[in-house]
């Protein structure tokens, strides 16, 4: 019998520096059919390191234990302290599902240097590397999970412990020549991308990649139409001017329901539409695709938490 858990994924700090954060999401999402519930960007300090390092080494078997020997190495070296002028940033992924712990196992799979196939997503991203001699010369895992429910409870617990203090929007965390002026933007995964398990989430994600841009926060968010109707409340008056006011209001009323429900009652805009392109900007700044939505906004370095993982966490 299948029962609802949750499991969580870490993207490494290089696996974000190389970008490669839209291909692990799109797998995770697609291959296990897990509900993505809660995200958060971490760049975590020695206090949470240290601690969570202190719990990976449980496997008796020789083999398997050399591994978590070699990933507890790992986050100790790699997840504080800088690395290329960068402050560690790890995004913490949480799932929800059946049977969710075995089916992140299956996706993410174990690193070894025998099999190179890309199967897994340690297959594809991960690096396993000896000398003649069987000694490891190089070892990047791609992500850090836990195998076991009774683990992963514990670590949720853990990291939501230290969520407020080293987790949020992490303005400091990439540096930039001085006098530099920094822009942040808000984007928008919508939720159609979302309906079913699929890459289109990842995609977006990997689209941006080419833009050079960083991701310094990441939230799960399900909008209530209170949010819906505050957020979208200056494109009305821009649809009733150019629809006119009632089919205006009717399509403004359609993205509302569609940005809290994923779907929408209304009828369509009575409009042509082409195939929106991709946009580029002079400064290669903005990549846009039709699936996406990029408002620029000031970012509040505020304490925020995703609300659905935060009362996930709590009941645990």
């Amino acid at each position: 019998m299948q029962t609802e858990q949750l499991a969580y994924v870490i993207v490494t700090p290089y696996s974000m520096r190389k970008s490669r954060t839209g291909g692990i999401v799109g797998r995770l999402i697609s291959r296990t059919g897990l509900d993505l519930v809660g995200g958060r960007m971490f760049a975590p300090g020695a206090e949470l390191a240290k601690r969570y390092v202190d719990t990976i080494v449980t496997e008796t078997d020789p083999r398997h234990r050399a591994t978590q020997e070699l990933i507890r190495d790992y986050v100790l070296k790699n997840f504080t302290g800088e690395k290329n002028h960068q402050r560690p940033r790890v995004l913490f992924l949480i799932f929800r599902g059946p049977d969710a712990v075995e089916r992140i196992h299956e996706v993410v799979g174990h690193i070894v240097h025998e099999r190179t196939s890309g199967e897994t997503i340690r297959d594809t991203y991960g690096d396993y590397l000896t000398d003649d001699s069987d000694n490891v010369v190089y070892f990047e895992p791609a992500v850090v999970t836990a195998f076991e429910p009774s683990a992963v409870e514990r670590d949720l617990r853990l990291w939501a412990e230290f969520s407020d203090s080293d987790g949020g929007i992490l303005d400091g965390a990439v540096p930039h020549p001085p006098d530099t002026l920094i822009e942040k933007t808000l984007v928008l995964i919508k939720p159609d991308n979302f309906r079913f398990p699929n890459l289109r989430p990842g995609g977006v994600i990997e689209v941006f990649s080419r833009s050079g841009l960083s991701i310094i926060g990441f939230k799960v968010h399900q909008m209530s139409v209170a949010q819906a109707e505050e957020f979208y409340g200056p494109v009305l008056p821009v649809l009733e001017e150019k629809l006119g006011a009632k089919s205006g209001r009717e399509n403004w009323e359609c993205i509302v329901e569609f940005m809290a429900f994923a779907t929408c009652s209304g009828r369509p805009i009575q409009q042509k539409r082409r195939r929106a392109p991709f946009e580029r900007s002079s400064d290669k700044r903005s990549w846009l695709t039709p699936r996406m939505h990029r408002i620029p906004l000031r970012m509040r370095n505020a304490k925020w938490r995703s609300s659905e993982s935060k009362k996930i966490i709590s009941n645990l």
